[in-house]
């Protein structure tokens, strides 16, 4: 009988303890909890409002979150048109997931360098002619040199270098044209509407007329590039090096992923920012 009250005694003792305990910090915990709970309702919020726009939208807006769709092998150039619900799908990939990680990456402060949506079309065009158009200048002639040469020497081993070579030379080709029509008419064009705007003035005809009719060639060229550079990717088995290839081999190989990079950052900007800004101005001062 002693032993059952001294039992009774303790088991009354630690429950006045835990309830003391639980008492104490439990308002706490609650309040951390929903804290915790709006966090991640607000999270979940912002995917799925996510999920509704545009790849091109998207990063048109961060350009940091072209990094999350290149992880997931998505176009966020020359595809950025299409939904982030419909490439999810499209990929098999949860949009609520990629959602999260977009949010991850949007929740850190962004520098005005890479804010490029904020930039005026004036400022926009000379960036890209400065950086994108002077490397393509700078490095297709010697990628094409280079590409020739492996087809050359590593051809009978390796056919796919030889496809390489050939659909490269059409891209250059293309890209020539396609840069003369921007630095020569689309840019110009823009610099001068942009600056009689800013003067209060009404842009001339023929330099809205310019825009409407270089957009869509344009586009369409961004197309064309875009599923040639991805045919080489392919071609190239997403550019991994074989065992038994010289180090020209290996440059190329360099040199072609990082001109897809380029590219890829180079037709973003135009698709997505610079192009849609153009498009807007020629309309309102119409």
């Amino acid at each position: 009988m002693t032993m059952t009250i001294l039992l009774r005694s303790s088991l009354t003792v630690l429950l006045l303890a835990v309830t003391a305990v639980w008492s104490g910090c439990s308002a706490e915990d609650t309040t951390q909890m929903k804290k915790t709970d709006r966090e991640s309702a607000l999270r979940t919020a912002k995917a799925e409002d996510t999920s509704m726009k545009t790849i091109g939208e998207i990063v048109a807006a961060d350009y940091r979150t072209s990094k999350v769709f290149a992880k997931y092998g998505i176009d966020f150039c020359c595809g950025g048109k299409v939904p982030l619900s419909v490439a999810c799908r499209e990929k098999g990939i949860d949009p609520a997931s990629i959602g999260r990680e977009i949010e991850a990456v949007r929740s850190e402060p962004i520098g005005r360098s890479q804010d490029y949506a904020s930039w005026g079309l004036s400022f926009l065009s000379d960036y890209i002619l400065n950086t994108h158009h002077a490397y393509l200048k700078e490095n297709t002639g010697q990628i094409a040199a280079y590409a020739h040469k492996i087809a050359e020497v590593h051809g009978a081993r390796h056919p796919e270098v030889i496809r390489i070579a050939v659909i490269y030379d059409t891209i250059a080709t293309d890209m020539a044209s396609h840069l003369r029509q921007e630095e020569e008419v689309l840019f110009p064009a823009i610099k001068r509407i942009d600056a009689t705007r800013k003067a209060g003035k009404t842009p001339e005809t023929k330099d809205l007329n310019a825009i409407k009719t270089c957009l869509a060639s344009l586009q369409q060229d961004h197309t064309k590039i875009g599923e040639a550079l991805q045919t080489i990717r392919n071609l190239a088995k997403g550019y991994a090096m074989p065992d038994d290839v010289c180090n020209t081999y290996v440059i190329t190989y360099n040199m072609l992923k990082e001109f897809e990079g380029d590219l890829h950052k180079h037709v973003h900007m135009e698709n997505n920012i610079l192009f849609p800004k153009a498009a807007w101005v020629s309309e309102v001062s119409g």
